[in-house]
């Protein structure tokens, strides 16, 4: 036991929060515990540590006896007399029976004590400090990653970030400094655990009501989240004072706000939409800008029957069915999203035109063109300006997809066309 380690102590306890009188305690416990396994048994033993040298010392109660019958409880009265002058049978003498090289002994097993006290403090500290903390926003660095969790470090602490609780299209690298939601403080399999989330909607909220003043006084609430962590959020918000416009409250001016929160999300889209107790007038925002020509509500069954014109389906139904998935978590409802059938005079013939026209592109066959009509694909342009992903979960063009989009884009070249994004 040396300086080192009294400087130690005043580490973890400067570092950790752990009392001296924690720390000094499991010491003293651990010294005994090494003393009681270096000297045997001996009667009431103790061990004392100077506190400026850090040596170690062990001392016994042992009784004055006319014939020593134990070494490890008595002493005779001559070995007793050089220690006490006026000792006498049956007095108790306490005598120094520190082994040889103890010291490195019990050094080894107080640091392990402490260490182990340290974690214990440590886990009852987390409980202490952050069970009032769920629901806030730390920020941490990234120390480690266990598989696909990240360990982050807050300071005194570390916290975890499991796999599920991390954005799809976000990496972390180590040493990188990211903010995070703290969503829960649990046991954990090596004690509690500080639990947190970039991929919550909780999130979200919460770092509008840091942005936001109206939200975090009140004046605005936030009536309803819906996510895709990553790709797209959609936010409702009502105001209660009439003089104040929720939507522009939360997007600030010249959008400041919203590109803040965007900005922390890594370019996650987010929609802040107007609240209303209309279901009608609340999806029509939901799934702007896509215009909707009917909506037939189902009360029952909380299920929307959506109609709109052709060219505005996808628009309405997003990347991937995106919106509408989106817009049907926001407002509790099912949400069917239909084109609309318009019957119009001439329709085979239009039909018949429209195979012929994209047929007659060099590359393109009858049967392909008459699977991309029926699929809205109806002029040149329109193939133009789909995707080769759209295309190929068309299951009647599959991995040809590539191939008409390049001749296509061939036809375009040739007629000199120019087509308006």
């Amino acid at each position: 036991m040396n300086a080192d380690f009294l400087a130690g102590l005043e580490f973890w306890e400067r570092e950790k929060g752990v009392s001296r009188e924690t720390l000094m305690a499991a010491v003293h416990e651990a010294l005994l515990s090494a003393a009681k396994k270096a000297v045997g048994p001996a009667r009431e033993l103790r061990v004392e540590m100077e506190p400026k040298t850090g040596d170690i010392k062990a001392f016994a109660k042992l009784i004055v006896a006319e014939r020593v019958i134990s070494q490890h409880d008595q002493i005779s009265v001559f070995d007793a007399r050089r220690l006490k002058a006026d000792a006498k049978v049956g007095d108790e003498i306490e005598k120094e029976v520190t082994p040889t090289g103890f010291g490195r002994v019990a050094a080894q097993y107080a640091k392990q004590a402490l260490m182990q006290k340290v974690r214990q403090a440590e886990k009852a500290l987390i409980f202490t400090e952050f069970k009032d903390r769920v629901g806030d926003i730390v920020s941490g660095t990234v120390r480690r990653f266990d598989r696909s969790d990240v360990i982050l470090d807050l300071g005194k602490y570390e916290a975890l970030m499991p796999n599920k609780e991390r954005v799809p299209t976000e990496e972390y690298q180590v040493g990188e400094r990211i903010r995070c939601y703290v969503k829960a403080v649990q046991e954990g399999s090596h004690g509690p655990e500080i639990i947190l989330s970039r991929a919550d909607p909780r999130f979200i909220i919460k770092l509008f009501q840091v942005e936001v003043s109206e939200i975090n006084d009140g004046t605005i609430e936030i009536k309803g989240i819906a996510r895709e962590p990553g790709f797209r959020t959609k936010m409702a918000v009502y105001s209660r004072d009439s003089k104040v416009d929720p939507v522009g409250a939360c997007v600030g001016m010249r959008g400041q706000r919203v590109k803040n929160i965007v900005r922390e999300l890594n370019n996650e889209k987010v929609d802040v939409i107007p609240w209303s107790s209309d279901i009608k007038t609340f999806v029509t925002k939901a799934l702007e800008p896509a215009k909707l020509k009917s909506i037939e509500l189902d009360e029952h069954g909380k299920r929307l029957k959506i109609l709109v014109a052709e060219d505005q389906l996808s628009l309405a139904i997003g990347k991937r069915g995106q919106n509408a998935r989106l817009t049907a978590r926001l407002t509790g409802w099912e949400v069917d999203i239909d084109a609309e059938q318009v019957v119009l005079k001439g329709f085979e013939e239009k039909v018949e035109e429209a195979v012929k026209a994209i047929a007659a592109i060099p590359g393109i066959t009858r049967e392909q063109a008459d699977v991309l009509v029926h699929n809205g694909i109806l002029r040149l342009e329109d193939l133009l300006s789909a995707e080769a992903g759209d295309l190929a979960t068309i299951p009647e063009i599959g991995e040809q997809a590539a191939a008409l989009l390049q001749a296509a884009q061939a036809e375009a070249s040739r007629r000199t066309l120019v087509v308006k994004s």
